[in-house]
């Protein structure tokens, strides 16, 4: 039921202007830069951020921006980034991480990495289609919710779309991951897939290969 109330929360248009705002952001946010990212007065951004908040779609802290301490400081702005909790809601209820957990706990047993990474692979490119460049593979990757940002010649994909899994399957599931998007660049030029886990961001990045054909 909280997560049906807390996406029940971005039915407000300006709701949503200030959530997704915020969730693009690379870094926490202030209420002045949320209020103009979204275009709307300050108090009135004060107001929809906590609100935001209070349901569990955003976190908060409270930071002196200038760095110092102390008397003449100033004080403390409220600043906002993303939740790390995961909302979903289903009608009837349905439980689907609970079988994921099960199928890569058997996965893992088993020794069975070569062959998810083989299918993974082949989902990619069935997924696919032709990609033509970076802007294309950008695109795909947002409709599959990598949310990938440009990070020179890098595409680095700010949000794992089995972030959960991920964490109780690590190999499992990034090598899982892995091959899924090799399966998606396969057939680009000049693009691939390769590790370089972060915290904070997927285990993957796309770039371009050092083998592109000229």
């Amino acid at each position: 039921m909280e997560d049906i109330e807390a996406i029940a929360v971005l039915q407000d248009p300006v709701r949503r202007r200030l959530y997704d705002y915020v969730a693009a952001q690379d870094h926490e946010v202030s209420r002045n830069e949320a209020a103009e990212g979204a275009g709307i007065q300050r108090t009135l951004a004060a107001f929809h951020l906590d609100k935001l908040v209070d349901a569990g779609l955003l976190e908060t802290e409270s930071r002196r921006l200038t760095g110092r301490s102390g008397p003449g400081a100033g004080r403390p702005a409220k600043l906002y980034r993303r939740s790390e909790a995961e909302r979903q809601f289903s009608v009837p209820a349905r439980d689907y991480r609970v079988a994921a957990d099960l199928l890569a706990e058997v996965a893992e047993a088993a020794r069975l990495d070569t062959e998810l990474q083989a299918a993974a692979r082949r989902e990619g490119r069935a997924a696919a289609g032709p990609i033509d460049g970076f802007a294309a593979a950008e695109a795909l990757l947002a409709a599959r919710g990598y949310e990938p940002r440009m990070d020179g010649e890098v595409l680095r994909l700010t949000n794992c779309p089995f972030h959960v899994l991920s964490e109780r399957h690590p190999t499992l599931v990034c090598g899982m991951n892995l091959a899924l998007l090799e399966g998606l660049t396969e057939g680009t030029d000049g693009l691939r897939a390769r590790m370089d886990p972060r915290p904070g961001l997927c285990c993957v990045v796309v770039e371009i290969s050092k083998n592109k054909s000229d």
